[in-house]
């Protein structure tokens, strides 16, 4: 009876999903002609402009790494305050958590807006955005991985007198280094991704020409873009990918 209510429930709610996600099957059926054309006008890619979407392209790697640097140096003080085992008391526990959950609720696409109308338009803005919220998810996963270290060590430099400085600097960092460190190049790897669309909102990068050859209907430059993103994102993710076995 439980099981049936349950599965009620859930059928409902994806009625709810349904309704006001508006899918429309028969319109994806009568736009796929039209999105066949587009293919076939991106023949050959236009590859031209390529000093351009390459300068562009690193603008979007070094928005992500200087973000990701940025968010992780704000993650730093914050996941310490955010993990049990390592916070003050009730008192810095609870707000240092209420924050970084702000600053992950809030997406960095939202933040790049906010931040484009404070600072202007340009990779700064992307910076900004991407430092803000990749530090709430950094501090989320650090302070899980603070409160997940092994006891002993800790409770042994508490023991001898040591200070919090000095039990987080020699107990505690040794034993969840590789954690954290592979945290950095999974969210640095993320930040890659989601810092190609930046550019729609004005935030550089690459995104920034994608939408500019979308709305002239350039859709042999538009694929030539995507091509790059794709050889771009790929080359991080092996990176990334390559430092975190190495650090497994």
């Amino acid at each position: 009876m439980r099981f049936s209510g349950g599965l009620v429930l859930v059928v409902l709610f994806y009625a709810v999903c349904l309704h006001y996600s508006q899918v429309d099957l028969s319109a994806l059926w009568k736009g796929l002609p039209r999105l066949w054309t587009w293919t076939s006008r991106a023949w050959p890619l236009d590859f031209s402009e390529y000093p351009v979407l390459l300068q562009r392209a690193a603008e979007t790697v070094a928005m992500a790494t200087i973000g990701t640097t940025l968010g992780a140096l704000i993650a730093v003080p914050l996941c310490l305050m955010a993990a049990r085992n390592t916070s003050a008391g009730g008192w810095v526990y609870y707000p240092a958590r209420f924050l970084l959950n702000l600053l992950r609720g809030i997406d960095v696409f939202v933040f790049a807006i906010i931040f484009v109308a404070a600072v202007g338009l340009g990779p700064f803005a992307g910076v900004l955005g991407v430092g803000l919220h990749t530090a709430g998810s950094i501090a989320k996963l650090w302070s899980e991985a603070i409160e997940t270290a092994a006891p002993g060590p800790i409770e042994a430099a508490t023991m001898s007198g040591a200070s919090r400085l000095k039990i987080v600097s020699f107990a505690l960092v040794p034993d969840v280094l590789p954690s954290l460190a592979s945290t950095i190049l999974y969210m640095w790897e993320f930040n890659v991704r989601a810092s190609t669309v930046l550019g729609i909102v004005g935030a550089g990068g690459i995104g920034q020409e994608l939408k500019n050859s979308v709305d002239l209907l350039m859709f042999d430059r538009v694929f030539a873009i995507i091509l790059i993103i794709l050889a771009m994102v790929t080359v991080i993710d092996q990176i990334s990918a390559f430092a975190r076995r190495r650090l497994a």
